[in-house]
């Protein structure tokens, strides 16, 4: 299944925002939604929770679901915000990625990845980079909002916002909490191709007057095949200096993603 290898290399980078030290405080929705509110309101209000930081250190654990198959990773975090997201575990895996570059070496086997996001968005089949990567990771929007191309409505205890003139390639559903207005849901489908991409921000957590998510889990899924990845924040460090180091070492075998 390609979207379950593409996010068996990225669910380490898929990890990379969250956890950390310092104490937060779990962010409580009150459900209360506002049938006036309009779009551009609804996303003004959206921006002014954009994530405002400049590094974030934190623990992170995951756990991946395939089939009967299940696996569960605690990890080490770093980020420098729209420069860098690192991680590593116990110093035998390693990932990092910029805005040009997806790296990844693992010291059990000697295997290594070192390429960019075309490749990995040529698989997923749709538009991949390291701005939509971290906005995953924030519970912020993977698509620019413009209040002119989206058309708002409710949807259960969401705001929903859908282009008013849906792709044809996919079909994007974005559900924003009436809370905080950061996402409650992403949802990227392709009808053709039988794929979807799911998001769904569980619940967030305010560290530092920021807020962020807490518990995240992601289903993908292509025809018959499901990927879920959980995704669990424990606290989140802000703005201390941090290091990046990463160097993939000599005599390592290459791994293809074909």
């Amino acid at each position: 299944m390609r979207t379950q290898r593409v996010l068996g290399l990225l669910l380490l980078v898929i990890a990379l925002s969250f956890s950390g030290c310092k104490s937060s405080q779990t962010v409580v929705s009150d459900g209360t939604l506002n049938p006036n509110l309009s779009a551009k309101q609804l996303i003004k209000n959206n921006f002014k929770n954009n994530a405002d930081f400049k590094t974030l250190s934190s623990r992170v654990k995951i756990e991946t679901i395939n089939g009967d198959q299940s696996q569960a990773v605690s990890v080490s975090l770093r980020m420098e915000k729209d420069k860098v997201i690192w991680l590593s575990k116990l110093g035998i895996v390693k990932a990092m990625i910029t805005p040009t570059r997806v790296a990844y070496y693992n010291k059990l086997d000697n295997t290594y990845f070192d390429g960019d996001f075309a490749y990995l968005s040529h698989l997923l089949g749709t538009e991949l980079n390291f701005q939509k990567v971290q906005s995953l990771l924030l519970g912020e929007s993977l698509f620019p909002l413009d209040h002119n191309t989206y058309a708002l409505s409710i949807f259960e205890n969401s705001y929903l916002l859908q282009p008013k003139t849906q792709e044809d390639v996919f079909e994007i559903f974005l559900m924003l909490n009436p809370t905080h207005f950061k996402m409650d849901s992403q949802q990227i489908a392709q009808s053709e191709t039988s794929r979807l991409l799911q998001i769904d921000y569980l619940t967030y957590q305010n560290v530092e007057d920021e807020i962020l998510p807490e518990q995240t889990k992601i289903i993908a899924l292509e025809k018959d095949d499901q990927l879920e990845i959980n995704i669990e924040m424990k606290g989140i460090s802000l703005n201390e200096d941090l290091r990046f180091p990463f160097k993939i070492p000599s005599g390592y075998e290459a791994i293809t993603l074909d």
